[in-house]
């Protein structure tokens, strides 16, 4: 271990000391494709809900989330392998949708969770909604309800000029390129520091690439006989928002929206408004039974 990656940690450390619940309980689940780290709160035995985080801001983004919903549900933040965060690829790389699927499946099974609720930030939401609709076949399903915050590559595409802007970021990530972008997303919001400490610190490390891939089909859509609940940013410079939320009306059979004020892509989900947790518990609790 390099002293780079001894910074890392230790930032991520310092954010679970400073925003996550004393009683956080962190586990390695070891899978096909290495091993993926788990914070997880809440009482054991409570009904699960497994919370994927978007691209590069590691399982620790969700302390709020995990906290409100940590008194009812037994609450897993994934680091997503091959992304930033404390999970380890192995020598097996995720190279299709099939391999993010099976690997998906693995953690679920090492946190012995055979139905969850599953909710996704951007990235995250990418991969929950392809998984319920990996899912979908099986009687009954593994996901009970699926909640997308301001998804990507869903139901609309990216928008020209936030492509455009990410690009020298993506190309080159540093520190100072990442946080321009960030600053003109979010409107200079002000995000906790100590989370991005290990933000900056995500610019450097290693294999941050997770698996992407095309939007789910308009026929598998249509089929999917799940509740949804779609929380769109209200400033999300990432998409239209009035295009994500209108195809999903027309395509998902069952699905509830509601709009996040004053959010913008990525203030989601570490600065979320309160809205955004008081919803999600309310959804999780009309689909608990």
């Amino acid at each position: 271990m390099t002293s780079a990656d001894d910074g890392f940690l230790a930032a991520y450390d310092a954010v679970l000391a400073a925003r996550w619940p004393a009683s956080t309980e962190q586990a390695e689940i070891r899978t096909p494709y290495g091993t993926t780290h788990v914070n997880s709160v809440g009482p054991a035995g409570a009904p699960p809900v497994v919370l994927l985080h978007g691209g590069g801001t590691t399982s620790t983004v969700w302390s709020g989330t995990a906290t409100a919903l940590g008194t009812a549900y037994r609450v897993h933040a994934v680091d997503t392998v091959g992304d930033a965060g404390r999970s380890v690829a192995g020598e097996r790389p995720i190279r299709k949708l099939g391999d993010q699927m099976a690997w998906l499946d693995a953690v679920l099974d090492g946190l012995g969770a055979s139905r969850v609720f599953l909710c996704g930030h951007s990235y995250g939401a990418w991969s929950a909604l392809h998984y319920a609709l990996h899912h979908a076949g099986h009687a009954p399903g593994r996901v009970r309800a699926l909640v997308l915050v301001d998804p990507t590559n869903c139901f609309a595409g990216f928008s020209r000029r936030y492509l455009l802007r990410a690009l020298p970021m993506l190309l080159h990530p540093t520190v100072r390129r990442r946080r321009a972008f960030l600053g003109w997303e979010t409107g200079h919001a002000a995000l906790d520091g100590t989370w991005l400490r290990l933000y900056d610190l995500a610019a450097a490390f290693p294999a941050a690439r997770p698996l992407t891939g095309p939007r789910p089909g308009p026929e598998a859509l249509r089929a999917l006989r799940l509740p949804v609940l779609l929380l769109p940013a209200e400033r999300s410079r990432a998409h239209d928002i009035g295009r994500v939320a209108a195809s999903a009306a027309a395509l998902l059979p069952q699905v509830e929206t509601a709009v996040l004020p004053g959010a913008t892509h990525h203030t989601l989900p570490l600065a979320a408004p309160p809205e955004m947790d008081a919803r999600i518990g309310e959804f999780l609790a009309a689909y608990g039974a």
